[in-house]
């Protein structure tokens, strides 16, 4: 059977809304370690219209939440159904330990503490300022398949 996915670095990439995309964008390469990729705006520079950070050979999307899209309509933001979400993005870090001091002292809300995880590796989980919840850990489920 043929994989639909494309022979590509990267075939999921999780994508976010923020409402002050530009500010997000520096939190997230000051606080997680991203690098801005691409950030496109629209013609007065305040919307985010589509930008990418990279973290290694990861990705994410993210735009302004004024993007009035018709993909703006199945949007909403944590703190409009009381900071609950469907998904969150697990991040593999090389230093787990380095990684959360570093989150934390840009100010990350902290929901699940340092710790070693049962399944192997160490972890944990914050909120970025806008109310978005991310997992970040040394385990990776890859690991194995490198062997």
């Amino acid at each position: 059977m043929t994989s639909p996915a494309r022979d590509t670095l990267v075939t999921v990439i999780p994508s976010l809304r923020y409402r002050d995309a530009h500010a997000m964008i520096d939190w997230l390469c000051r606080a997680f370690g991203f690098e801005k990729h691409a950030v496109y705006t629209d013609g007065s520079g305040k919307i985010v219209q589509h930008a990418q950070l990279r973290f290694g050979r990861g990705m994410i999307m993210l735009g302004s939440t004024d993007n009035d899209s018709p993909w703006s309509q199945h949007m909403v933001q944590p703190d409009q159904i009381g900071g609950r979400q469907t998904q969150t993005c697990y991040v593999i870090v090389a230093d787990c330990a380095a990684h959360y001091a570093r989150a934390k002292a840009a100010g990350a809300m902290i929901v699940d503490e340092l710790e070693t995880k049962d399944y192997g590796g160490s972890g944990y989980s914050c909120r970025d300022p806008e109310g978005h919840l991310w997992s970040f850990g040394d385990y990776d489920p890859w690991a194995e398949a490198h062997s």
